[in-house]
């Protein structure tokens, strides 16, 4: 069944065809509209789920992580500030082992204040545990919804899924949204073994010496090891109720490509068409989409990026005193793999638009220099 709608109200209806049954609910702008359109969706019958007023961030993620721990599909949403907020929480609900998914609206950190698309406040939660995916479309967040407690319901870990604000958040597209009933054989209750039960008591969250605390550690890494593997085969199994498949990586117009522009969200799809209009010129250039950081899927890029002789990240994040994020992790993967040099752009800071000739501006500064500088400010004034 076909909807326009926009990319917020993608991830409500993610969320009720996942069926959760706790939603943390607590506005910030420009997510505010998936929790309405959620207490809207609970106030007609539409699902069946305790919706919860909280009274910041901080209490939206707890209350997540009191229902899941009781073996509840839990739920919420935020952006910036208030993802921030919930850090101390995040890394709770990974090391407690608690598969919520939790939707963020990539806003950018204040001040100076703002509402607008900038990914620093998702990736500045990477190390906390959580499964990271980046959707570039209105149909890729409802589908991620469900795609993330199929994977977190199996290896115990929480995911977040962060989109644009207003480039996806706020703008509408037709979205397919697949039948509850087939939805509903893809992604079964969710019963875990282990639970909060005043008739089964255990302990959870206990004091832990450093012997077993190391364990546990080393448990959520293989997971996300595992999680590889899984998000490849349960995309699979997904294709065939939806003919749409995702994967870690994207890769597009690749595989003879003497260039390689990496992306993540909104700016990806826009580089689809920077690439086409390139090949058209007669540059062999392609795209390779990361759509998840988390866990990091190396071996796929490395696959990927096998033919080209240079590579540009586009990065709409900054970790200060070095450059781009995603430009950092690609440098590591690559290290000891191979000697294809990579240019690291910074581009969309802010929530500043990044145009088709942008992105050819890109490709064509990179295709004509000889070395890559550390890190290049695209669109800064001075």
């Amino acid at each position: 069944m076909k909807k326009t709608m926009m990319g917020n109200y993608a991830a409500s209806w993610g969320a009720q065809l996942s069926r959760v049954q706790v939603i943390a609910a607590y506005p910030i702008t420009p997510q505010t509209l998936i929790v309405e359109k959620l207490s809207e969706i609970v106030a007609n019958g539409e699902l069946d789920a305790e919706f919860i007023k909280v009274e910041s961030e901080h209490s939206a993620m707890s209350a997540c992580i009191g229902a899941s721990a009781t073996g509840a599909r839990a739920y919420t949403a935020t952006s910036a500030q208030g993802l921030a907020l919930m850090h101390e929480m995040l890394h709770w609900a990974a090391l407690a082992r608690l598969p919520i998914v939790l939707t963020n609206v990539n806003r950018a950190m204040a001040p100076g204040w703002s509402i607008w698309a900038d990914q620093n406040d998702s990736l500045s939660q990477r190390d906390t545990g959580l499964m990271h995916i980046f959707a570039s479309s209105s149909q890729d967040i409802l589908d991620s919804t469900i795609l993330g407690y199929k994977v977190s319901e199996q290896v115990l870990l929480p995911t977040l899924i962060s989109f644009d604000a207003f480039f996806l958040s706020h703008t509408v597209e037709v979205v397919d949204m697949p039948l509850i009933e087939d939805v509903d054989k893809f992604l079964p209750p969710y019963n875990p073994e282990y639970k909060l039960d005043v008739n089964d008591p255990r302990s959870f969250g206990a004091l832990t010496s450093e012997e077993h605390y190391y364990e546990f550690r080393y448990k959520m890494q293989k997971a996300m090891e595992d999680a590889i593997g899984l998000i490849k085969k349960e995309g699979r199994e997904y294709e065939k109720l939806t003919s749409r498949y995702y994967d870690l990586i994207h890769p597009y117009r690749c595989e003879d490509a003497d260039l390689i522009l990496v992306t993540s969200g909104t700016i990806a799809e826009t580089t689809n068409v920077a690439v086409d209009e390139l090949r058209e010129e007669g540059k062999k250039v392609g795209n390779l989409r990361i759509r998840v950081i988390r866990p990091y899927p190396k071996q796929d890029i490395l696959k990927a990026i096998k033919n080209c002789s240079k590579i540009a990240v586009i990065d709409r994040n900054i970790s200060c005193g070095y450059h781009g994020i995603f430009a950092q992790e690609l440098k590591s993967a690559l290290y000891n793999e191979t000697d294809i040099p990579v240019w690291g752009y910074l581009a969309g800071i802010g929530g500043r638009d990044v145009k088709i000739e942008n992105i050819k501006e890109i490709s064509d500064e990179t295709l004509k220099s000889k070395e890559p500088e550390d890190m290049i400010m695209k669109g800064v004034k001075v």
